[in-house]
């Protein structure tokens, strides 16, 4: 296990050396919360709740990149290198917990803790699971899957010793609960774990014992934790899963996704087993959505293909438990991101844990239940997980080496992705980054054709032409009426995005901080084209009310907006801050008093202190009467 581990290591370690991607800015980089300078309750708190990625704001992985900034700076080499250390941890959870359910008897032998081994190592240097651990931000996955691996490890100890002795029940509902609840923390598919137990319980306990009934402390265990809250989760989402506005910002419905999803997770076996360059593309926008059984035809041979893969597990289940056992753990931990929560349609991440499960099916089949040494079998099945191990590590090691910079990167990501609009995008950006907006850089030839490819492709967001605009501003080129008037209407023809709310908030920081001349009239445009759609986001509203207060001088506007931000997402302290400070200017005693005590509602372990203090201090100079200076 200890060669596994090493191999693993230096198959990653050439990407070590790379910088901040994509999500990392906002959730790492930009976020100031996570920059801790002490290790205070409120600091603490404040860095745990500031995650943008979820509700949830997952608290666990973002104290962990508070720390990882505490110990070493914004350093994206020291975040890489914590990430590797934790799949490394994980590797070594997945082998105990392997040789756990390889054993036949109280204790492994030789041949199958080196069975348990080859699982692990194959495992740790599956291609698809290169983003997971590269990728900064991913280690919310990553990070959550060691405290489902620690639950599910914790509850076939506790089982294995209630077969035994009787006893062990209080170790497998410990296990499970802590691992699920510590899990979530940090990212929300930890909720899985009961689910991935209860199939460990049917299959792998029930195949030793099936004609004996499940103990009773077990199914109230799986009932309180695993079928009630299904259930009742299920109840709380499914109204707005029928909702128009839950799937305008998409590009699909729930019927079509879930079409999509049948040919997506089944390719999801193949990126797994036998994984290429182009397969592992990072960048899937380009992927063609299915609108019916026959459009593409590979929907319903997907749907047949997943349906043979659940008969197979069923059928297995007895003679074959492991393999059943993979399969299911494979289409169970798709269950949550592949089905009907309207997130986008396909990651590589999202397989972490699910690739193990196709791993276990694999090479516990391939070594067989028993040694079968000097057999042509065993030398067929021996040079094929050898060969399978060589080109995993070899195809890991070389998009390692392709992440070590940021140009690297983009570069093999638009040719294994030439039809994807944010591989084009992401290239145009790097370059631009890499120009310093020098004239003299060799690269500022180079931005503008990925930016007009990425723009010109079915399903761009407005990021490119946000670019193509930003950059010629800034090197004082002209700028094209084509570009404003391309914007404008991907914004009138769709709800906004994510990414095309920072195209507008983008442009609009660039001409309110001065580094950009652009015409108001034309940011107002845009502002007006993406405020055209119903439930406009508290983001929008909150850089639009900044957008007239600063920009267009219109006051009354501005308030009207940061209002109108702080309603849409009354828990984010940010926009009643901003709310306050412009009722202090326009002489809204009302108006401070009822956001203030919203911040006193949020002031959760004293994190909005400073904030707090701040405003009353401003208060005190304003005297409660209107005052005339600039927010």
């Amino acid at each position: 296990m200890a060669i596994a581990l090493l191999v693993a290591f230096i198959a990653y370690a050439p990407g070590l050396q790379g910088a901040w991607l994509f999500d990392d800015y906002p959730n790492i980089v930009d976020n100031a919360d996570l920059h801790i300078e002490h290790l205070s309750l409120a600091e603490l708190t404040s860095a745990a709740l500031s995650s943008p990625s979820s509700d949830f704001k997952r608290p666990l992985a973002s104290l962990s990149f508070a720390l990882n900034i505490y110990v070493s700076g914004v350093d994206p080499m020291a975040m890489k290198l914590t990430n590797v250390i934790i799949h490394l941890a994980n590797g070594l959870l997945v082998f105990l917990l392997s040789r756990r359910l390889i054993a036949r008897g109280d204790v492994p032998d030789e041949r199958e803790s080196r069975t348990a081994a080859l699982v692990a190592g194959a495992w740790l240097l599956l291609p698809i699971n290169l983003t997971a651990v590269l990728y900064v931000v991913q280690r919310m996955e990553s990070l959550a899957n060691i405290f489902v691996l620690l639950g599910l490890y914790g509850y076939v100890a506790g089982r294995q010793r209630m077969q035994r002795s009787g006893s062990g029940f209080a170790l497998s509902a410990a296990s499970l609960v802590l691992g699920t609840g510590i899990g979530l923390l940090a990212k929300e598919t930890a909720i899985l774990t009961p689910l991935y137990a209860f199939l460990i319980e049917w299959i792998v306990f029930r195949d030793k014992t099936p004609r004996q009934r499940l103990p009773r402390p077990v199914a109230v265990l799986f009932a309180l934790i695993l079928f009630i809250p299904g259930i009742l989760g299920i109840a709380w989402i499914a109204p707005a899963l029928f909702q128009a506005s839950t799937w305008a910002t998409r590009n699909f419905t729930m019927t079509t996704r879930l079409l999509s999803e049948a040919r997506i997770v089944l390719d999801y076996v193949a990126w797994i087993i036998v994984p290429t360059p182009s397969a592992l593309s990072f960048y899937h926008d380009d992927f063609t959505i299915s609108t019916g059984l026959l459009s593409p035809p590979t929907t319903l041979l997907s749907i047949a293909g997943l349906l043979g893969l659940a008969g197979l597990a069923f059928a297995t289940r007895r003679r074959a438990p492991l393999l059943s056992l993979g399969i299911a753990w494979f289409l169970a931990a798709h269950t949550l991101t592949a089905t009907i929560v309207p997130l986008e349609l396909i990651y590589e991440h999202r397989n972490y844990f699910a690739s193990l499960g196709i791993i276990l099916a694999l090479v516990t089949t391939l070594r067989g239940a028993t040694p079968a040494q000097g057999t042509r079998r065993s030398i067929v099945r021996d040079v094929a997980i050898g060969v399978a191990f060589v080109y995993w590590g070899l195809l890991t090691t070389y998009s390692a080496y392709r992440w070590r910079n940021p140009v690297s990167l983009a570069q093999e990501m638009v040719i294994r992705a030439p039809d994807s609009p944010r591989a084009q995008y992401e290239l145009g950006r790097t370059y631009i980054i890499v120009s310093g907006y020098k004239p003299s850089s060799p690269v500022v030839p180079l931005v503008a054709a990925p930016l007009e490819r990425a723009a010109s492709l079915p399903g761009s967001s407005t990021l490119p032409e946000q670019a193509l605009i930003y950059f010629a501003s800034r090197m004082h080129q002209p700028i094209r009426m084509e570009w404003w008037d391309s914007m404008e209407r991907k914004l009138k023809r769709r709800p906004p995005t994510i990414e095309d709310e920072s195209s507008i908030m983008s442009l609009s920081s660039c001409s309110l901080e001065g580094q950009c001349n652009l015409p108001s009239d034309q940011l107002l445009r845009l502002y007006m084209a993406a405020l055209s759609h119903p439930k406009p986001r508290g983001r929008l509203l909150a850089a639009y009310a900044d957008f007239a207060w600063n920009g267009l001088g219109d006051r009354d506007l501005g308030f009207r907006m940061a209002q109108a931000a702080s309603a849409a997402e009354p828990a984010e302290p940010a926009y009643h801050i901003t709310v306050v400070r412009q009722a202090l200017v326009l002489g809204h005693e009302a108006v401070v008093a009822e956001h203030m005590a919203a911040l006193h509602r949020l002031n959760l372990n004293g994190r909005l202190d400073g904030s707090i203090k701040s405003l009353q201090e401003r208060a005190a100079t304003y005297g409660g009467a209107p005052a005339k200076a600039s927010t």
